[in-house]
């Protein structure tokens, strides 16, 4: 046993950026995928959606870029803020700590304003996103691109931690925005500009048909129309398997 948790520690302390026979803590349930590109689409204006961010995060927007600005921080309770703040509580049952504590950063995505669906490509380790209350959004992977496996038994009880510099983020379901904001709900948005949702679509069913990026095309509040948008579901890749729009850029 001690060797198992020097191993996730020691992972985690290294980098972090996640397959898990563990599965994360989850309201959603594996919606039905498919492995099939979601067709190519023309270009939708996806500003409907900026008007969802909380206070945390500052959205500029010019010309066909949205610049998105926050200080990373939660706005939540977490066992990895140090112990003198108000946020602090102790770890839940189970929960096997990491050596990093939160600290405040410097996160700033510029994204297009009117993604369009077209060839996939690969997310990258670290921020692919930002949430809706400033949070930066991961990957599925761990450092080296390996699997969550031992990252998942230091997440939080809201499936968030810190990695080495401090760095609060979510690779799986957010769960204090999914239980406050509801299934359907806006959970950020990825550096393609592409909207991330909670497991649900608008009318409440499970999310059909998501592509081998996690997303598909379908109405939401924002973009009644419909736009292109991933989902958050139970297992790998959570969040989102790649982009399917071209991502805009960090910093």
């Amino acid at each position: 046993m001690r060797t198992y948790l020097f191993v996730a520690v020691a992972a985690l302390a290294v980098a972090c950026n996640s397959n898990a026979p563990t599965a994360p803590t989850s309201s959603a349930t594996t919606a039905t995928s498919t492995t099939a590109p979601t067709p190519a689409a023309a270009a939708v204006d996806a500003r409907g959606i900026y008007a969802q961010f909380q206070s945390a995060v500052t959205v500029s927007l010019a010309g066909s870029t949205a610049t998105l600005r926050s200080t990373g921080l939660p706005d939540h309770a977490s066992p990895y803020w140090p112990r003198g703040s108000t946020q602090y509580e102790a770890p839940h049952a189970g929960m096997q700590m990491a050596p990093n504590q939160i600290a405040t950063q410097s996160l700033s995505l510029q994204v297009p304003t009117a993604p369009a669906v077209g060839s996939a490509s690969d997310t990258p380790l670290g921020p692919m996103g930002i949430a809706v209350n400033g949070v930066a959004i991961f990957n599925q992977y761990a450092a080296g691109r390996s699997p969550l496996t031992n990252e998942i038994l230091t997440f939080d009880r809201f499936n968030g931690h810190p990695q080495q510099t401090g760095q609060y983020h979510y690779h799986v379901e957010p769960l204090w925005l999914t239980s406050n904001r509801g299934g359907d709900s806006l959970i950020g948005v990825l550096l393609d500009g592409f909207p991330v949702y909670g497991p649900r679509d608008q009318d409440g069913t499970m999310p059909g048909g998501l592509d081998s990026c996690n997303g598909h095309v379908h109405a939401t509040r924002e973009v009644p129309a419909g736009i292109y948008h991933y989902h958050v579901v139970s297992a790998p890749p959570y969040i989102s398997g790649c982009f399917r729009g071209t991502p805009g850029r960090l910093g």
